[in-house]
């Protein structure tokens, strides 16, 4: 019988995969707390389990009518992001995939009228950036496959989708880390005022002053492990733009027991600002 052994929200923003002396440029001499924290939760998290399987919840991968979960046996490629291609091109990424575990996920939909997974292994589906820039700071010998958010759903799907992953692992025999891959509120500068909102501290870059409140209130409750008190939140939240709907978390969320979970979380790096968006990472110990 499988089980989830680990989980984690994770910030994947660009300034991650850039240069240190740009990071520090952007910085005013620091560099961000995000890049050694990824490592350390590697070090000290990740890397102990000896997962079999990372699964990726990628808030970059908009879906419309079903949850899709990628089920190649290998993703390989170079990446350049549509987005930032200055700093993000010609990636290389090499993941081995886990279509048993994809395919588990999609068979617990079947048979039921209030959500919809498919799994897909076709190899032009692209692949997005909070899954690949993960890659240099966390992936070890695991399998990787990674899921998107569906535009449509709402947080009791997001909450489904999870609990739905967690029922398809505990029918293999893997051991499986989730990650969150995205942010917390998640609103840019306007373009004349981009440049001058680059560095990461969340009192002077953060889009509003009640967008970093809100995202400390909510990271309180991840340490805290109140998790409950998250989701009763999440009208006010919203407010506030959290990256994918908060997909992301909610689904790990509902992986780890919804509502009743009440796993501590530890936090590595600091509530940082990146263009205006808040971002963290926060693991939980599940064992």
């Amino acid at each position: 019988m499988g089980e989830i052994v680990g989980a984690a929200l994770v910030s994947h923003v660009p300034p991650l995969v850039l240069p240190e002396e740009i990071r520090r440029e952007l910085n005013g001499g620091d560099d961000t707390t995000l890049f050694q924290g990824l490592h350390d939760m590697r070090a000290e998290k990740l890397g102990p389990l000896e997962a079999d399987t990372v699964v990726v919840i990628d808030t970059h991968w908009f879906t419309t009518i079903e949850h899709i979960v990628a089920s190649h046996e290998r993703r390989e490629g170079l990446y350049t992001s549509e987005e930032l291609p200055r700093g993000m091109k010609q990636m290389p990424y090499d993941m081995a995939g886990d279509p048993e575990l994809a395919l588990a996920w999609e068979a617990q939909a079947n048979g039921r009228d209030d959500t919809w997974i498919t799994a897909i292994d076709d190899p032009y589906l692209p692949v997005h950036y909070p899954t690949i820039n993960l890659l240099g700071f966390l992936q070890g010998d695991e399998n990787w496959i990674s899921a998107g958010v569906c535009q449509t759903g709402e947080p009791a799907d997001f909450l489904l989708f999870g609990q739905l992953l967690a029922e398809a692992v505990a029918k293999t025999d893997r051991r499986v880390v989730v990650l969150a891959s995205g942010g917390l509120s998640h609103r840019f500068w306007p373009l004349r005022e981009f440049r001058d909102h680059e560095g990461a501290d969340p009192d002077l870059h953060i889009r509003t002053p009640e967008a970093a409140a809100a995202d400390r209130r909510v990271l309180g409750h991840m340490l805290a492990g109140e998790h409950k008190a998250i989701l009763d939140f999440l009208p006010e939240f919203a407010r506030h733009a959290p990256e994918g709907y908060f997909a992301h978390y909610l689904t790990m969320l509902g992986a780890l027991g919804g509502g009743d979970c009440t796993l501590r979380g530890t936090q590595f790096g600091e509530y940082e600002a990146v263009a205006g968006t808040g971002q963290a990472h926060v693991w939980f110990d599940v064992a």
